[in-house]
């Protein structure tokens, strides 16, 4: 027995081969098809398409065989491809090509070959439609032509299939590309959304609550968080909960208790993006969560503010569709964080900024600005205070003879011990050179209190003559009107002051 040699342009024929992606595919009914036609035509008890590999020989369709799969050796179809035409051996068991060949010598025992090969479009033979027959079978010159139009009709097939399948993989493609345009808008519009949070009048922890709430949706996640750490400690506020998830049947909070052992606690300090697809397999997961289904959690850190550090958490459930984080989801998560940890930096500058342009700068109390909001914030609350203005009585003469800076001195002492005196729920203002405001909710008796303590220790500086005190209670006006009213009531004072002093 003799093998077939190969054949001048094997290279490229075995790429055309693999071109088709037919090889070790299922049966097919386009290709079935034509191999019955085949032994019907020509009247013989066994039809096969086989393609010649490497090494082998495959069949993609038989008839009157169960399998025609065999060493590329032992194939007929080897020797057909080396020609342009059918091949026909009538009695293999004379041809020195095949008469030891163990198809012949054995089962399905080969008298008679016929096949015609498989010639695609490039001019590549890679395989063949062939017919074989146990005994003499004898076959007209109609029957080889028939035989090799049913053989171009099979490489038509290829082609179509061919075709089909990258179609197919086409329209998958824009099928995906499309999902992903789609997907860029919908985290556009999430980014949008985050973004106009900053212009809200909410807190940075509220507005961080909100931006994870939109993220969740974006995200397909079942649950975000946002992740508080304060001192040694921390809390958990939900934003999102997925629909199909019960809230409560499951509660990030009811586990806090075992957080200070949990994986998320050792995150306090992360600067990058976590992402975990497969919570349970990591040794810091809390059996509780691992229970309850948690699959997938990505953590991304928001910075520390105010010793306050916050993350935010995205969880899934393992049903969830997505089985990971994918990259647009990361992309998703770590622009919009970089958004949030932006906006919360503003919105940190401004609340300094704010709180600096409230500060009267050389006695450190708050100023007529902070006056005017604080005292617009009281009226709105509708809570009850009083209200006591405050001139210092000689500060004009101490600045003439002894100088500004002994003047100002004077001012620091009183404006810190006016502070201390006045107490936790009451705040002292600097309205002008001399003039101080104290506001809250106390009384009358405690503002006086205070005013007497702060000139004796404003005495230890200069001898200050003293301070006249004008004091009015909420219910006697509002605004404007309220501090008119304690002017006059502190100037009623100044007077009666210097009428005593006279005496």
């Amino acid at each position: 027995m003799t093998g077939a040699p190969l054949p001048t342009d094997e290279y490229a024929r075995l790429l055309d081969l693999a071109h088709y992606e037919v090889l070790d595919t299922p049966q097919e009914e386009a290709f079935d098809r034509i191999t019955r036609l085949a032994a019907h035509l020509l009247g013989t008890p066994v039809a096969l398409i086989n393609f010649v590999d490497q090494y082998r020989q495959w069949g993609k369709s038989a008839v009157g065989l169960n399998d025609s799969t065999a060493p590329r050796q032992h194939s007929f179809c080897a020797w057909t491809i080396l020609q342009s035409g059918p091949m026909v051996v009538e009695d293999a068991t004379e041809d020195p090509r095949f008469k030891d060949n163990p198809q012949v010598t054995g089962d399905p025992h080969i008298h008679m070959y016929a096949g015609a090969p498989l010639i695609t479009p490039a001019g590549h033979r890679i395989g063949s439609l062939c017919v074989t027959d146990d005994r003499p079978h004898p076959l007209t010159a109609t029957d080889l032509r028939a035989l090799q139009d049913l053989a171009d009709l099979v490489v038509s097939e290829l082609e179509l299939r061919a075709r089909t399948i990258y179609l197919e993989r086409e329209l998958q493609a824009q099928t995906h590309r499309s999902e992903e345009l789609k997907a860029g808008l919908d985290q556009a519009h999430v980014l949008e959304g985050v973004t106009q949070l900053i212009d809200l009048d909410l807190t940075p922890e509220e507005m961080t609550v909100a931006a994870s709430s939109l993220l969740g949706e974006a995200l397909a996640a079942d649950h975000t968080c946002l992740i508080v750490f304060e001192g040694d400690g921390l809390r958990v506020r939900a934003a999102h909960y997925h629909p199909r998830i019960p809230k409560e049947n499951w509660d990030l909070s009811q586990h806090v208790p075992d957080w200070p052992f949990s994986l998320t606690n050792g995150m306090r300090d992360l600067e990058q993006p976590f992402y975990l697809d497969d919570y349970a397999a990591h040794p810091g997961a809390l059996a509780a969560m691992v229970a309850v289904g948690v699959k997938q959690i990505a953590w991304l850190p928001l910075g520390t503010r105010d010793n306050t550090t916050s993350l935010l958490m995205a969880v899934r459930m393992d049903n969830s569709e997505a089985t990971r984080w994918r990259n647009r989801d990361r992309t998703l998560l770590e622009a919009a964080g970089r958004s949030v940890r932006s906006a919360l930096d503003r919105r940190l500058q401004m609340t300094v900024a704010h709180q600096e342009a409230r500060i009267d700068v050389l006695t450190g109390t708050l100023n007529r600005r902070a006056l005017d909001e604080d005292l617009a914030q009281f009226e709105s609350r509708g809570l009850p205070f009083t209200l006591g203005l405050l001139d210092l009585d000689g500060l004009k003469v101490i600045n003439d003879q002894q100088g500004h800076a002994q003047g100002d001195r004077l001012l620091q002492v009183f404006a810190q011990a006016l502070t201390e005196g006045a107490g936790i729920n009451t705040q002292v203002y600097r309205v002008g050179g001399d003039e101080f405001v104290v506001l809250g909710e106390t009384c009358e008796t405690q503002i006086q209190h205070a005013v007497d303590a702060a000139v004796l220790a404003a005495r230890q500086v200069v001898p200050l003559q003293g301070a006249s005190l004008g004091t009015v209670l909420s219910t006697e006006g509002q605004g404007n009107a309220l501090l008119a009213l304690a002017d006059e009531r502190m100037y009623v004072a100044k007077r009666q002051a210097a009428l005593v002093g006279q005496h």
